[in-house]
């Protein structure tokens, strides 16, 4: 039975899973949830996720929701298959993976969803961009991004020299922000550019990616 996915392909938090899987070379359905007709709020969604989010996933008899414990869960389960990307048979590795995923939950994705909220998604829904919410993120995002560089100065990902799912977490933000101003946040760091460079030409995201339109 082939795992479901359910979710829009624009949506970031459902193309983080998606990349997840293409890394991982797991066949999957997407189920297309349609925001605009409420049906994430309506009880057969709700099921699989009592938030009304997207994306919600279903592998065999499990359900699970929040995309990053679900690409955990697919990282984990799939271990061997595809890209390595928690490192669980090398506990210093796997510490660091570790560690870099707090990161990017933590300090890394409050500002640039804020960020892409505002130029992205609030004009969609007939809002006007708020430039002071994007000007207090810029200047929040910038001062994490200072620290990326310092790390990427001494190694080539985020946890060490080879790429995991601490830096698969930040590919769908961080494309939306590359199409904006802000884009500037990234390029004007030569480490973290040359790493976004590499990170967003994988193969996985660039299929994944195929369906981010916003």
């Amino acid at each position: 039975m082939a795992v479901k996915l359910y979710g829009i392909a624009m949506s970031t938090c459902t193309t983080r899973v998606m990349t997840c899987l293409h890394e991982k070379g797991v066949d999957f359905e997407i189920v297309p949830i349609n925001l605009s007709a409420g049906e994430h709020k309506q009880p057969s969604f709700i099921s699989k996720n009592p938030f009304g989010q997207i994306p919600a996933l279903e592998d065999g008899d499990l359900t699970l929701f929040e995309s990053r414990a679900i690409t955990k869960y697919l990282a984990t389960k799939h271990k061997d298959k595809g890209t390595d990307l928690l490192r669980l048979d090398n506990l210093k590795e796997a510490a660091l993976v570790n560690v870099w995923l707090e990161v990017e939950a933590q300090q890394f994705n409050p500002p640039i969803s804020a960020l892409v909220y505002q130029r992205m998604f609030s004009p969609l829904f007939g809002g006007t961009p708020d430039e002071k919410v994007i000007e207090a993120n810029a200047e929040k995002l910038g001062k994490v991004l200072d620290v990326y560089e310092e790390r990427l100065s001494k190694s080539k990902y985020l946890a060490g020299d080879f790429y995991s799912l601490a830096d698969l977490h930040h590919l769908s933000y961080t494309y939306y922000l590359m199409k904006n101003p802000e884009a500037n946040l990234i390029n004007s760091r030569p480490h973290v550019k040359a790493w976004w460079e590499d990170i967003s030409s994988r193969p996985a995201f660039r299929k994944a990616a195929e369906g981010m339109t916003a």
